[in-house]
């Protein structure tokens, strides 16, 4: 048995979305392109309305996956599908774009705050042109595993037998919402074929003994198992692996192709109005 250890830890920066959104990237950004399946992963968390309001308006996605997980507030999608979601405190929201959709994410609050994650996740080259898709669950529905001390919210993937909400089978993702109290301990075995990530956004906590502060994303060597221990104040992190695909990843902006030839037929597309080419049900609770 080995233990991950931490092969790069990446600050998350500060980057402007949307119509005017704060929001904090760590993969996505120069010191992490992408980390195959994972493209993007931005944090956002603001009690300033400034910060949120503007939300995000009608955008276009094509060829990939994204997944946004709210700890706290109140966003509305609609999309291209047809589709019209709510996301509460504790929701998660997975939209496979695919072939494309056109959606917009906007706030339905005036101040309060406003906190979660999106992830984007890669489709492979077979399924890049497939129907759209889209799941979303409420927070009542995610499941949580009790440890002996802290608990896990289980939104995709398995953890000690229990099975989280979201499938997603291209890339078998493990997504884990991981809370402990001071100086608890927590232990994952993990597939060594799997790429992940811990990201702490509460307290402070060490990863195979190698201390992760608070807002950075630690990229997770080789090895077949997780070890993370809490600080002094506690911590609360996300754990999230994922099946590489190990295919050529060009991406202009909300395009991500294999080839540049396909990137500039989603822009033409678009263009001409014929980016939506499907429309796809809902799926969740």
């Amino acid at each position: 048995m080995s233990t991950r250890t931490i092969r790069q830890r990446v600050p998350a920066l500060e980057v402007t979305e949307g119509a005017g959104v704060t929001v904090h990237r760590s993969i996505g950004t120069p010191a992490l392109r992408n980390l195959d399946p994972f493209l993007m992963l931005d944090h956002f968390g603001s009690d300033n309305p400034d910060e949120y309001i503007a939300g995000f308006p009608d955008h276009p996605h094509r060829g990939f996956i994204t997944f946004t997980y709210m700890l706290d507030g109140h966003m509305q999608h609609r999309d291209s599908m047809g589709n019209q979601g709510e996301l509460m405190p504790g929701g998660v929201q997975w939209m496979k774009a695919a072939s494309g959709v056109i959606h917009s994410e906007m706030p339905r609050q005036a101040n309060g705050l406003m906190r979660g994650f999106q992830l984007w996740i890669n489709l492979p080259a077979s399924e890049k042109m497939s129907d759209p898709a889209y799941q979303e669950f409420s927070s009542a529905a995610i499941p949580e595993v009790a440890l002996s001390a802290g608990k896990v919210r289980v939104l995709a993937g398995t953890f000690n037998g229990t099975r989280g909400v979201i499938e997603d089978p291209s890339t078998d993702v493990l997504y884990l919402d991981v809370a402990l109290p001071a100086n608890a301990a927590f232990s994952l075995p993990l597939d060594e074929s799997r790429h992940a990530f811990v990201y702490v956004f509460e307290g402070s906590a060490q990863l195979a003994k190698d201390a992760l502060s608070q807002h950075t994303l630690a990229v997770l060597d080789e090895g077949d198992t997780v070890d993370v221990t809490a600080g002094a104040e506690g911590t609360r992190f996300i754990l999230v692996a994922g099946r590489p695909i190990g295919e050529p990843v060009v991406q202009y902006g909300p395009f991500v192709m294999n080839t540049r030839a396909e990137i500039e037929q989603a822009m033409a597309d678009y263009q001409a109005g014929k980016l939506v080419q499907t429309r796809a049900a809902m799926s969740g609770h």
